[in-house]
Formats: structure tokens, C-alpha cells, sequence
């Protein structure tokens, strides 16, 4: 009697493209053929359940999956790419949305959706940095999360100080949390014990987080320190209004920096543009646009701040913006000089030289 012999699948050469929607304790998962959608599920968040899949279903097909950028990171991205799998992660704001689907929104439908985009070419990856730099931007991301942290403590201490009738005297309030001003709060009494432990509580954690910061400042100079970072710190410090801190945050934050062909994209990536809606004749400039780095636009006008202090020609600029428009908006336009001289200084490898960029 003859045994029927099972056909053997061949996808040679075939695109497969497969869309997640990826949360804490389940994906869910759309494969597209070039021909189209094929077939969606849930599976455990594990890679190893995903290739398995794909080999035993689909063996020799060339893999291409994406999936939206958010709290997983990048470490899905990293997994796949050694498994074989090609992988974009894209920003949620730029997957194209049906007006359906943004009003049923479901895991299916949006696995499905990105699915439909990769297979049409409609995606557009973001940057991925490799794992170290992400490490270390961790690290100086933590600072500012403290910094926020240690801020919020002092105005719940001021609060508490005004809601009981407690004037913080002039030259003690000039003082920024000195020692002196804190032994100040540490000898008001309140009128019951339970007051004084509520103060109490305040003034540690405000000292817990000093010695917290304190801790992640030293960690952050001895990074800057090592060979893979100090000579573009020591090239960035030259630019006017830029500290090891700021060098740090810009170098960690933008990663390389030719991977911006020209300085109208780094602005835009960094968000020193104004929204525009324009509609035939009708043109409308609105105010600095909503999408943005957010750690980079704010350290950027921090030090244009510091910046039109210490360079003549920054300093001229301000001032003739200021005829114009308010101080806010013309720190704006400061910030995008000075980050042209920063992508300048960064992509040419050398120092710069004051009043000479424009």
C-alpha cells in the first residue's frame, strides 16, 4: 500500500509581512503575503513563539515585521534582527489611519493596519541606537526625572510653609535651598508634633534626592571622561552656552549626527519649527509645533539662554529679535542658531570659532 507524502512548503524568495501590536502580557500578530492579508492572532510576548511560527508556516520567506514605538523599547527590535527577521519600529503618529479605524480601535485592527502599511511601503522606521548608548542615556534621563523629583519636594515645602502663615524671610528665600536656608525650615516649629513629622518627611526626601542627584552628577562627568565621549564633550564645550551636562544630553540623545542630511531635519527632529497650515492661497504660521524631542528643545533653549549671555553675535541677533517679538519666541530663534553651530562642530569635528558661523 503506497503512503501519501506531504507537499513540502517552499516561499523562496516570498515577502512576509508581519505587523504587532505588542503589550505587557500578549501580542497580537497580522501576516500579509504580497497578495494580501492572511491570517491575524494573539500569541504569549515571546520572540522564540513568533519565529517558530514563521519558519514552520512560511520556511524560506523573507521576513519583514514593524511594530509602534513605546514603553518595550527597542529589545523586540533586537530580537528579531538576530533571528532574521527584518523589524521597523515606527512612531505611532506616523501610521496611516483609516477614519474606521480610529474609531473601532482593537489589537487585531491595529496589527492588521501596520501590516497593510509595511506590505504597500507606507512606513517609515525611526532611529534605533544601539543598546549601550541607550544605556547611557538612561542614566542622564534618570538625572533629569530626579531633578523634576527634587523641584516638585521644594514647592510641597514652600506650600506647606505658606498654608500655615510661615513667611520665608527675603535674603533667606535669595539664598536657592542653601544649607543655611534649610537649617532655617529645620528649626521652625509647628504647634503639634504631627506637623513637625509632615516637615520632617519633607526635609529628607529633598535630602535623599541631593545625595541622589549628587551620585548621578559624578556618575555622569566620569562617563563624559571616557574615550568614547570626551573629545566630542571637549569639542561641544567650545560652542557658547554648552556644559559637559548639556554635551551629554545632546550627544546621547541625537546619536549621530549625519544621520540628518541637512539642519532643516535636525530641527524639525528636535521640534524648533512653527506648525503650518496652508490651503491654497491661505498660508497660516501658528506658534513652535507640538511634536518634538522634548529633552532636546528644552536643554537647546536652556543654553540659548546662557549662550546670547557669552557670544557677541548671538547677543546681537537677540536683540534685534526682541524688536520684533517677545523674549520667549526670539530664545526660540537663538536656539536654532545655536544648533546649527552644534551640528557644525559635531559633523565637521571641529572647534568653534565665535562670530563666525552663521
Amino acid at each position: 500500500m503506497s503512503t501519501l507524502k506531504r507537499n513540502k512548503l517552499d516561499f523562496t524568495g516570498q515577502p512576509i509581512y508581519i505587523g504587532l501590536d505588542v503589550h505587557k502580557k500578549s501580542w497580537s500578530v497580522s501576516i500579509s503575503t504580497q497578495h494580501g492579508q492572511f491570517k491575524s492572532f494573539s500569541q504569549p510576548p515571546e520572540i522564540d513563539k513568533l519565529v517558530h511560527y514563521l519558519r514552520h508556516h512560511f520556511p524560506g520567506a523573507q521576513y519583514s515585521s514593524t511594530y509602534e514605538a513605546g514603553y518595550c523599547g527597542f529589545w523586540i527590535h533586537e530580537q528579531l534582527k538576530k533571528n532574521g527577521i527584518g523589524c521597523l519600529v515606527v512612531n505611532p503618529a506616523d501610521v496611516p489611519t483609516k477614519d474606521k479605524e480610529r474609531k473601532t480601535k482593537r489589537d487585531r485592527i491595529d496589527c492588521r493596519k501596520l501590516s497593510r502599511s509595511l506590505r504597500n511601503g507606507e512606513l517609515e522606521g525611526i532611529y534605533v541606537p544601539p543598546r549601550e548608548k541607550l544605556e547611557d542615556r538612561s542614566l542622564i534621563r534618570t538625572r533629569l526625572s530626579m531633578v523634576r523629583k527634587q523641584t516638585r519636594c521644594k514647592n510641597q515645602i514652600k506650600a506647606m510653609l505658606l498654608f500655615y502663615g510661615v513667611v520665608i524671610p527675603e535674603e533667606k528665600e535669595m539664598g536657592h535651598w542653601s544649607r543655611r536656608f534649610i537649617r532655617w525650615i529645620e528649626g521652625i516649629r509647628m504647634e503639634r508634633a504631627s506637623g513637625d513629622i509632615a516637615l520632617q518627611i519633607h526635609l529628607e526626601e529633598l535630602c535623599h534626592l541631593r545625595q541622589i542627584i549628587a551620585k548621578l552628577n559624578r556618575a555622569i562627568l566620569a562617563l563624559s571622561r571616557t574615550e568614547e565621549y570626551r573629545s566630542w564633550v571637549l569639542l561641544l564645550r567650545t560652542v557658547p552656552g554648552i556644559s559637559t551636562l548639556t554635551a551629554m544630553i545632546l550627544l546621547t540623545e541625537l546619536g549621530e549626527i549625519t544621520r540628518f542630511p541637512s539642519i532643516d531635519e535636525l530641527t524639525s527632529y528636535v521640534g524648533l519649527i512653527p506648525d503650518t497650515d496652508a490651503s491654497g492661497k491661505k498660508e497660516h504660521i501658528g506658534g513652535i509645533t507640538q511634536r518634538s524631542h522634548p529633552q532636546l528643545r528644552w536643554v537647546l533653549i536652556e543654553a540659548s539662554w546662557r549662550a546670547v549671555q557669552k557670544d557677541p553675535a548671538l547677543m546681537m541677533a537677540f536683540d534685534q529679535y526682541c524688536k520684533r517679538m517677545r523674549k520667549t519666541k526670539a530664545i526660540v530663534k537663538i536656539a536654532r542658531k545655536l544648533l546649527n553651530r552644534i551640528r557644525y562642530v559635531l559633523k565637521n569635528q571641529s572647534e568653534y570659532v565665535p562670530a563666525v558661523l552663521e
